[in-house]
């Protein structure tokens, strides 16, 4: 009999294991691939499709993001008004999220008004029509938008430093101009539309309480007609070559606050320092225990949040740091950012650190196994990135048993200040 009288054993967990549940992968008739999981107790589902149509297939500025933006705004059959009343009455919701390599457009339903949304999302990914009033209205509204953000310090920061990592004509590194909106035309949209959401380059995603019936009414939607096969244009890009790195901004002569962005490339998740990163980043900016929130915003008072990430892309990424802060403290709070990553590279931290470290990043993994939709999320990353469950299994090695030695050494690989690009923009 359970004796409530004693508390339940607490354990670490890098003592835990970790596994992710497998998916099922089905070709529908026509060959597009679905991967789907059956996870969870209650009837609701996702669905993802996911298409080659971010930024690096652009071959007008601006486009794959209108195109994201009304795709849902009519097609042949539907206006806008009818798709958005239709996904009302079920409960349902249709969200489009463009990236930079890939869109992607998601439904969540109860599972038993699949069979009733699904032609017309269908219809939505094949016959798109973009509106020229729409498109009209979508332009007028971004470009209101881009001169808002434009006066915003951490907004601009956020240009500078992506067009200085890639170069300014690289889609990684690309910002929108209010002149590359006003140029859209419909014809740029429904080009990039018919070539980049084209079913012969979707990959399809299913989670939820599903089973084989719910495979067999997508299969009766999408996998009865044959694509045409669209092929996909793309530049070779590299990044820019060394120059002046060290950049400051007045973008408001009035302004109380300075956002500061200091970052270098880092390779993809293909690159073996990428897990053992993802843990150092973590000790240096990566959640709210780190070492650069520790001292810039607990002991110097300078902001109330800075952080560091890495930001992994299909053909390449960086590796950031973030900040707000008081336009008198820009300066020193620079200087500090520095002596963090120095200290990072000449002392090793200790095993107490580490193991918070550790256990932070895997108790967030805990958390995230513990939903079809987070575990459905786990295996669309690795699948679109070319990857095996055998590239978790070895993250979690990793996070596990990475010691401070290695860390130490991996600082001194990519911490070095020569190697960061910095950007002030207040």
């Amino acid at each position: 009999m359970l004796d409530r009288t004693k508390a339940p054993q607490i354990h670490d967990a890098v003592e835990f294991t970790f596994a992710l549940p497998p998916i099922n992968t089905r070709q529908l008739q026509n060959g597009i691939p679905l991967y789907w999981l059956n996870a969870g107790v209650q009837d609701v589902m996702e669905i993802d499709w996911v298409f080659p149509a971010g930024l690096w297939y652009e071959q007008k500025p601006a486009v794959s993001g209108a195109v994201a933006a009304l795709l849902k705004n009519g097609t042949s059959k539907y206006t806008a008004q009818q798709i958005n009343e239709a996904l009302e009455f079920y409960g349902a919701s249709l969200k489009v999220n463009p990236g930079n390599d890939n869109c992607t457009v998601t439904l969540y339903t109860l599972t038993k008004h699949l069979p009733s949304l699904l032609p017309m999302v269908y219809e939505i990914l094949t016959d798109a029509v973009f509106p020229e009033e729409e498109l009209a209205i979508y332009k007028q509204n971004s470009i209101q938008r881009l001169l808002v953000n434009l006066r915003q310090c951490e907004f601009v920061a956020n240009q500078r430093i992506d067009a200085l990592l890639f170069g300014e004509f690289h889609p990684y590194g690309r910002f929108t101009r209010k002149e590359k909106i006003e140029a859209l035309l419909r014809e740029d949209l429904l080009a990039f539309y018919n070539a980049a959401f084209n079913l012969s380059n979707v990959k399809m995603f299913m989670a939820g309480n599903v089973g084989e019936k719910e495979v067999n009414n997508i299969n009766e939607v999408f996998g009865n007609i044959i694509p045409v096969k669209a092929e996909l244009q793309s530049e070779q890009f590299s990044a820019p070559g060394p120059s002046e790195k060290k950049h400051r901004v007045i973008n408001d002569e009035a302004g109380v606050q300075g956002a500061i962005r200091i970052a270098s490339l880092f390779p993809n998740r293909h690159h073996p320092d990428f897990a053992p990163m993802v843990v150092l980043n973590t000790l240096f900016g990566g959640y709210f225990g780190s070492r650069l929130m520790s001292n810039i915003r607990e002991d110097k008072g300078y902001t109330y949040g800075i952080y560091s990430s890495l930001a992994p892309f299909v053909h390449g990424g960086s590796l950031t740091i973030h900040a707000e802060v008081g336009r008198d403290v820009v300066e020193p709070a620079v200087k500090e950012i520095y002596h963090e990553m120095e200290t990072l590279c000449n002392e090793p931290a200790d095993e107490e650190e580490l193991l918070l470290v550790k256990n932070y990043l895997l108790g967030n993994l805990l958390g995230d196994l513990d939903g079809p939709f987070s575990i459905l999320q786990r295996w669309r990353t690795i699948i679109l990135n070319g990857l095996t469950a055998q590239h978790f299994d070895n993250n979690i090695n990793t996070y596990k048993n990475i010691t401070s030695a290695e860390l130490q050494a991996l600082a001194q690989k990519y911490y070095h200040r020569d190697n960061f690009y910095e950007v002030v923009v207040i």
